[in-house]
């Protein structure tokens, strides 16, 4: 039998799992992240908000596709202390910076061999957005819901209503993945499986979602 440990800490069967057909991908550190070896320390910091709860209302502006690039330039400069220009241009470099985790893109490939259905749901600004949709990974999705695009963002139930009514997705077939605890947890609201993917330790959390999805067990 498998087991997780769900929001409250509590080691449980993961058998109801065996009846997923889709997987919804959560997008920045669960597939999409930046490099830590190849940025400084000054980088890192500039953007530690982002790991926040909440986060700055501006960059949630931004993910609600309500400010322009240069509008949240503008509004991260003065949060920041900093020329407007040298805060548009760290964001330009976060875009351009964005690399697919290595371990969740194979997990990608064999999930959708496998006959999963592969989503995303992911708060994004339309700046990002349209880049990481070029990466070769994207391919595998056959659908998306992207806050940007639809004016609301996790962990609001409205986005979520929109992704299975949009698809008409099964909760109880669906497995969510997301690197934030409310996030994960208004999933669970809806019905669906849950999965907290540690943003910092992406090999591992993936190790484990093969495990209950790819598994033998998964197939019985």
């Amino acid at each position: 039998m498998l087991l997780r440990e769900n929001i409250f800490g509590v080691v449980e069967p993961v058998l109801y799992i065996c009846y997923m057909k889709n997987v919804v991908f959560d997008l920045g550190r669960v597939v999409f992240a930046q490099n830590p070896a190849k940025s400084s320390a000054e980088f890192k910091q500039f953007f530690s908000y982002v790991s926040q709860t909440p986060m700055p209302q501006f960059w949630v502006d931004y993910d609600l596709g309500l400010s322009s690039l240069d509008k949240v330039a503008s509004d991260l400069a003065e949060y920041r202390s900093v020329e407007a220009e040298y805060a548009r241009d760290m964001i330009l470099q976060a875009i351009a910076r964005q690399e697919t985790i290595a371990p969740t893109h194979a997990l990608i490939k064999d999930l959708k061999s496998a006959g999963y259905r592969l989503y995303v749901l992911s708060n994004m600004s339309y700046d990002f957005i349209q880049y990481l949709r070029k990466q070769p990974v994207y391919e595998n999705f056959e659908g998306e819901v992207i806050s940007c695009e639809v004016g609301v963002v996790k962990p609001s139930p409205n986005i979520y209503e929109i992704l299975l009514e949009r698809y008409a997705l099964n909760p109880a077939e669906t497995i969510f993945i997301d690197d934030r605890i409310e996030n994960v947890a208004a999933a669970e609201a809806f019905g669906m499986a849950t999965y907290h993917f540690d943003r910092n330790n992406s090999e591992d959390s993936c190790k484990k979602l093969r495990e209950i999805l790819l598994s033998e067990e998964s197939d019985e």
